[in-house]
Order: structure tokens, then sequence, then C-alpha cells
């Protein structure tokens, strides 16, 4: 069997003396491995970073097989990164939070639109709050989404300013009270739209949408967040 698809690349391993396995999330066919018959030679290699949009064809005798890969090169985005740290950072990030969280072979179209929107921001100024949206939406793919449009408790959408650890739901300025030490801060670009007003509100987003990836997502898979957004959080304080 097989099929056609776009991919962006998530991850790839060396197997063998020439191949690699690559980790792809396709936009029809989910998170989706294979194997790359020469993959690792120096010509075929720059195809399958991590970050790049690639169209991929898939072939395996069985459905369950981990199949071989084939593909052309169409976004070089992790070349388009290489300039800048914090970019890098982020798009490693990006491929290991989502190689780590979705199920394999489960299509999840919006996260694949959602990633490829976020690869077209490099470069451009707010980059790092489409990030923090990405992480977001891949929340609300997984079934932990967040709501931040208005007050659990008094229903107001006005001064929002703090989620509830538990539930998710948001929580004004006014309604938390005597709770708020208990509360999570929500910066004001995620309820309100538009960019942080500095890099502190851009840390706290990260701080917010990383607790619940973490406790909802990983811990229950006994893991932790993946390494690669914990540097690129790093490279953000910097």
């Amino acid at each position: 069997m097989d099929w056609s698809d776009e991919g962006i690349v998530l991850s790839m391993r060396p197997h063998g003396e020439s191949g690699l396995v690559a980790s792809l999330l396709t936009h029809a066919h989910g998170r989706h491995a294979g194997f790359v018959p020469g993959g690792g030679s120096r010509r075929a290699r720059p195809i399958w970073q991590p970050g790049n949009l690639v169209e991929v064809e898939w072939r395996a005798r069985l459905s369950e097989q981990l199949g071989n890969y084939s593909g052309e090169l169409r976004e070089p985005n992790a070349a388009r990164a290489l300039d800048d740290a914090s970019e890098l950072a982020g798009l490693a990030a990006a491929c290991a939070v989502i190689d780590a969280a979705l199920p394999e072979r489960e299509p999840h179209p919006a996260i694949f639109d959602g990633f490829r929107a976020f690869l077209g921001a490099l470069g451009h100024p707010g980059w790092p709050v489409i990030y923090v949206r990405l992480e977001l939406g891949l929340l609300q793919e997984l079934g932990f989404g967040l709501d931040l449009e208005k007050c659990a408790a008094t229903g107001t959408t006005e001064d929002l300013a703090y989620v509830s650890p538990k539930t998710g739901r948001a929580v004004s300025r006014a309604a938390a009270g005597p709770y708020k030490e208990k509360l999570l801060e929500l910066p004001a670009f995620l309820s309100t739209g538009g960019l942080p007003a500095d890099d502190d509100q851009l840390r706290k987003g990260l701080d917010l949408t990383g607790y619940f990836l973490e406790r909802n997502v990983f811990w229950s898979h006994n893991k932790p967040l993946p390494p690669a957004r914990s540097r690129f959080m790093e490279t953000l304080q910097r």
C-alpha cells in the first residue's frame, strides 16, 4: 500500500549505514514515521531536517509496517532559521513538542495548518506569539483546551488576569481576590489578542501553555516536557 502527502519533518535519526528514520507531521495521515533509504547521505540529509516541509510518498507491504519514505523538499525552513538562535530554538521546540505529544498515525489537520502558519511567521516580528498559540491549539486538539474568553466565576470578559490551574478557565482580577496566589497568571495578549507588551509577558504565556502541556499531556505518559522546549525558554531569557 502507499500514499502521498505533505509533511513537516519533526525528527530524524540514523538507521543502518546510510539510511534514517524520519518522523513527519503529515496533513492527512498525522504523525507518521518511515524509513528513508539513503536519507543519511550528504545529498539527501538536508531534505530531512526538522522543520522542513516535504512532499512525501510512503510505501509498505502492510499498513502496520514502518514503511519507506521518499520525498522532495518544498520549504527549507530549517535553513531559514539557522541565522537566528532564538528562531532555531523555537523551531526545534515546536518540532519536539508536537513529535512527543501527538499520537501516531492519527490525523490532526488543524495542527498541521497551525504548524505551517508558525513556520511562515519565522523571520517576522511576533513569531514567538504564533508559537504560544500553536501550543494552545495543540492543547485544544488533544482535548485540554483552555477557556480564556470569560471569567469562570462571573462570566465577565473584562480584566481577565488569571487562569485556574485545575480547570484551565480564566479568572478576572476582581474575582480572584485572596486566591490569586494559587492561580496562574494570564498575560493580556492571550485574552485580548495582539502582541505581548514585553518579553516578560511572552514568557508568562509560555509558562502557561507549558504548565498545562506538562500536567495534562506529558505527565500522564510519565514524560517531561522535551528538553528542546526548555532550551527555547533559556534562549528567550538571554
